[in-house]
């Protein structure tokens, strides 16, 4: 009896242990100084890197990385669009499975800041809304409008609910310290006013509502209501001070690098320039610092927005789009991170005393207890600047900061790179594609069941719900035989106003001409000679997005496609407009639609075999070619510059959109020292943007891959490599 009564009172406090320890929580909460986690104050360096922009098999490799770097936290967006594709269904599987990517960062030992928006930005496509919600009754984005408020709360409901049943809040035991709730509302809030601020209050207050147990931020909002953090996001936050004494100093988006356009040249900081302000941000009190990109990936399928966002995503980060560190930036970064945190326990405890050096440099002296850090600092861009500071000679180069965490000895300065520099090479691989064969996209099939007609010319989104970057815009011109043109006159014109992002225009079934807009306007007109026969002429206008805008005040309202007005000049009787005729809509290539990039949907067409130099170089034709995957273990990528325009499918997976449009922009000495901005430091002018489009290796089997491509314009399928990404050091 004894023995049982022992082993019951046993069992009962193994079972309390056992939940207690389920049970244990850390508080987060913060002052002026910094972050505090479980009763201390943090320096928290952080990286972004988003889950949906690498693979799962990826994930762990990346974040290791980061840590490797003296990264504490990893932040990343929640992307709405692919996690609820339509109202209520949602897909949290493969790269969109976010607790995964949570779980995976707390396995190695870092926290998350989780940006759940769900506005993002993010050069992603319609800023990570979903499509649908542009149609909900009523709605109007990201202001004080009740049917988005109610979408936009039941989403943030969704993933809060989400995390809190994986206990993946600090406050549970799980690695999320911080959220973030809206994205950059500052510029919106200047537009519309009363309606932005009353927005932007009920936003916080309903992720406050949340009862996370975590801190709340809004990044780039002035008026960021208590609790919410107010934080900085840019190229320098030095200026930035957060609208409270007692929040702490946050920059939730240092830029180490800027995205690339299609027709934009490729966009590189200097490391010295990103550790320089990353110092100088911390000599000036901040706390918590976060590279955005750490780690930018792969803009897989059409997720891209903008429009004319490429594929690439690789933001000139410390790890690039491979996942392969890229150096001196890296290194650099690791032991400005390694400085930092020496000089942690005095930036934590003290408010620094600041003495002026000289005309351009400063000294920003923590000191409590024995703890003693110091920053000097050259502002000066151009001149070297030799200072005395504890009655000792200090060599500040231009535009840098030296860290010193006893107030003597100097273990770092921004400007002084001692890393080696990192060749990227694109190696040949051992793997060819075997047998091409083509199938011809059918133009003249378009008017078929699946079409709509209407008087006049549609908005491209408002009839694909972006389920194809492909509208069809079809109609007719009748030509008299009396016509002049027809005896050898001038060649009639055609004139199209499009609003769209890229044009191809076919007149009885062939190509007449291409349009294109580019990354830094919106729109364009196509005008060019077309062939006119006697009778009824079929004209098809193939209009092409290149992703969904990403930013804006009420991008929702923005339209895209051929709006018009479609004018024929040259005709006897004038000029003919053909706005407001009847046309014909068809949504999509036939070959979407028999899924022709799935290994059962290419058996559902007969596909052309034989020479490609043969068949000549087309449009809208569309490829396929299976290969072996190559031996190693190197990352793996398509070369595809002697391709025009199209997208590109390895197993089924979309490997994103290709275009071989070649860079403008203002190439040339890149200087470390100065103000950096999107316009200084710029490479690959002259080149195609973009020639290398990743292929994640997780991706393929050892045999037998099927690749499937769909050209617009016409190119040389034959002249397509595999080759791998590896790194050299000079």
């Amino acid at each position: 009896m004894e023995t049982n009564s022992v082993s019951k009172v046993f069992i009962l406090l193994s079972m309390a242990l056992l939940m207690g320890t389920q049970l244990i929580s850390c508080s987060v909460t913060y002052d002026n100084k910094a972050i505090i986690i479980d009763g201390r104050r943090r320096i928290l360096l952080s990286g972004s890197i988003h889950y949906p922009r690498s693979t799962p098999e990826m994930w762990k490799d990346l974040i290791q990385t980061a840590k490797n770097a003296g990264l504490d936290v990893i932040e990343t967006y929640v992307f709405w669009n692919v996690h609820e594709p339509s109202p209520g269904n949602y897909n949290f599987e493969g790269r969109y499975d976010l607790v995964r990517f949570i779980k995976t960062v707390q396995s190695l030992g870092l926290y998350v800041n989780l940006r759940i928006g769900p506005y993002v930005c993010a050069e992603w496509n319609f800023g990570g809304f979903p499509v649908w919600l542009k149609y909900v009754p009523g709605i109007s984005f990201r202001t004080d409008n009740e049917p988005f408020k109610a979408a936009m709360q039941g989403f943030t409901q969704k993933i809060v609910q989400m995390m809190k049943s994986e206990n993946l809040f600090e406050s549970q035991g799980g690695p999320i310290i911080l959220s973030q709730i809206e994205n950059e509302y500052g510029p919106q809030i200047k537009v519309l006013g009363a309606a932005g601020t009353a927005y932007m209050n009920w936003a916080a207050k309903m992720a406050v509502g949340l009862d996370t147990g975590v801190p709340w931020v809004m990044c780039k909002e002035d008026d960021a209501p208590d609790p919410v953090i107010n934080t900085c996001n840019g190229f320098y936050c030095d200026a930035f001070s957060p609208n409270k004494a007692y929040k702490p100093k946050m920059w939730t988006e240092a830029w180490s690098g800027w995205f690339t356009e299609f027709g934009g040249p490729i966009h590189q900081r200097p490391v010295q320039d990103l550790a320089f302000a990353v110092a100088r941000f911390i000599q000036l009190g901040g706390s918590y610092v976060n590279y955005y990109m750490f780690h930018g990936g792969t803009n897989f399928g059409r997720t891209a927005g903008g429009p004319f966002i490429t594929t690439s995503y690789d933001y000139d980060a410390p790890i690039d789009e491979y996942g392969l560190i890229r150096e001196p930036k890296y290194s650099h970064l690791m032991k400005l991170h390694k400085a930092i945190k020496l000089c942690e326990p005095a930036l934590i405890s003290s408010d620094p005393s600041v003495i002026t050096l000289g005309k351009s440099q400063q000294a920003h002296v923590f000191s409590v207890g024995e703890s003693c850090a110091a920053f000097l600092s050259n502002s000066d861009s151009n001149s070297d600047a030799r200072v005395i500071f504890n009655n000792m000679h200090y060599d500040l180069p231009p535009w840098s900061v030296s860290i010193l965490p006893d107030c003597r000895n100097v273990v770092f300065n921004t400007a002084k790179v001692h890393s080696q520099t990192s060749g990227m090479q694109m190696l040949p691989t051992n793997s060819n594609f075997q047998s091409w064969e083509t199938y011809d996209e059918e133009i003249s099939s378009l008017e078929d069941s699946s079409t709509l007609t209407a008087v006049g010319l549609l908005d491209q989104i408002n009839v694909t719900r972006d389920s194809s970057d492909y509208l069809w815009y079809m109609t007719s011109v009748d030509i008299q035989s009396s016509e002049s043109i027809l005896r050898g006159g001038q060649k009639p014109t055609l004139t199209v106003q499009s609003r769209g992002n890229v044009l191809h225009v076919f007149i009885n079934g062939q190509l007449s001409g291409s349009g294109q807009g580019n990354w830094q306007k919106t729109g364009f007109t196509f005008n060019g000679p077309i062939n006119l026969l006697p009778g009824t002429n079929m004209i098809a206008l193939l209009s092409v997005a290149v992703g969904l805008p990403n930013i804006g005040v009420h991008f929702e309202t923005w339209e895209t496609g051929v709006l018009g007005p479609v004018v024929v000049k040259g005709l006897d009787q004038g000029k003919r407009d053909l706005s407001w005729q009847k046309w014909t809509y068809k949504v999509g290539l036939k070959g979407e639609a028999m899924n022709l990039v799935s290994s059962d949907g290419v058996s559902s067409v007969e596909w052309i075999q034989g020479s490609l130099v043969d068949q000549g170089q087309q449009p809208l034709k569309w490829y396929k070619a299976y290969f072996d995957a190559p031996e190693g273990d190197e990352p793996l990528a398509l070369d595809m510059k002697s391709m025009g325009k199209g997208q590109a499918w390895i197993n089924g997976q979309s490997i994103g959109r290709y275009w071989t449009v070649y860079a403008n922009g203002n190439c040339g000495v890149c200087k470390y020292s100065g103000i950096f901005k999107t316009s200084t430091c710029q490479i690959g002018c002259g080149e195609a943007t973009q020639q290398w489009y990743h292929v994640p290796r997780s991706w393929l089997k050892p045999t037998q891959n099927l690749l499937v491509l769909f050209e617009e314009l016409g190119g040389d399928a034959s002249k397509i490599s595999l080759v791998k990404r590896t790194t050299t050091r000079v």
